[in-house]
């Protein structure tokens, strides 16, 4: 199975972000340090069939982060993620 059949959008990562981040995720804005494009979670490219889930950039496909969850633990890597900014609730 090629890569792209195993893509889904970053809607796919919004649930435990959410979890992390105790708010909505998909709407928050990342910026990819590989190629400098800024989108929003929901519009980079995930996958989820390892042990974790990978954010891809949807431009150059650099890794933005990893993330990875036990009983106990979060571990997230920002990977080539210049930075991830999230709005204020209302």
């Amino acid at each position: 199975m090629d890569s792209d059949a195993m893509r889904v959008d970053g809607n796919a990562v919004s649930g435990i972000l959410g979890e992390v981040f105790f708010q909505e995720m998909t709407a928050a804005r990342i910026a990819c340090g590989g190629c400098g494009k800024v989108e929003a979670v929901g519009a980079e490219h995930v996958y989820t069939q390892a042990p974790g889930i990978v954010m891809r950039c949807c431009h150059c496909d650099s890794v933005l982060l990893v993330v990875a969850h036990t009983e106990q633990t979060y571990r997230i890597g920002l990977g080539k993620a210049r930075w991830l900014e999230l709005a204020e609730e209302r």
